[in-house]
């Protein structure tokens, strides 16, 4: 048993139609004085996120539609457009671009000496170097420095909520009976002797 399969009219010519819209685009693009190759020319089709680039002899091939705007581009050369003509016959259309070098000129730059040895000596020697990433660090991380953070920088909201997790279990472990005293800890004996040393009971007016 044979199947057929019947295509509406208004799909095969709005098939045809668009397959007839598809140009080949391909081409050479060249220098305009010395009519060599330019490599790595990027080829893009305005309004659309397509393009190619051409070979280390300029030369590109790319699937455009009739109608579209195809810009050539380089870094060194002026960029260039063309315009597939909508009217073309057939589905191919060849180019041969020609580029114009873009020359842009930057502003004077003077560079003048030191007027004496001397005064390079002394600006040399009065010139403050920044710290480097090591002594920033050895600063950030000084004992001083970190009392002083830990004095003026308030706990986040892990800190908070450790330290109310280890008063509900101290509470929970001696419930019943009396917490131990830090009078009897040596450890604690040791930091009030090293805070003693410090000055942090010192009055501070």
């Amino acid at each position: 048993m044979v199947a057929a399969f019947f295509v509406p009219l208004s799909a095969r010519a709005q098939f045809e139609s668009v397959r007839d819209s598809v140009v080949q685009l391909y081409g050479v693009i060249m220098t305009a004085d010395s009519l060599v190759g330019i490599p790595a020319v990027s080829i893009t089709i305005k309004g659309q996120n397509r393009g190619t680039i051409t070979n280390s002899d300029g030369v590109f091939s790319i699937v455009v539609l009739k109608g579209d705007e195809i810009e050539f581009s380089h870094v060194s050369y002026k960029p260039k457009t063309v315009t597939i003509p909508r009217d073309l016959e057939g589905n191919q259309y060849s180019v041969i671009q020609l580029m114009v070098i873009d020359t842009v000129y930057l502003p004077a730059t003077i560079i003048r000496p030191r007027p004496t040895p001397e005064q390079f000596a002394r600006d040399f020697v009065n010139t403050k170097v920044p710290d480097d990433d090591i002594e920033i660090a050895r600063q950030n991380t000084s004992a001083a420095k970190r009392r002083i953070l830990l004095q003026t920088t308030p706990g986040d909201g892990g800190e908070a909520t450790r330290q109310q997790f280890n008063r509900i279990a101290n509470r929970a472990v001696y419930q019943g009976q009396t917490p131990p005293m830090n009078i009897f800890n040596p450890a604690a004996w040791v930091d009030f002797i090293d805070a003693w040393k410090r000055g942090d009971f010192k009055n501070k007016k």
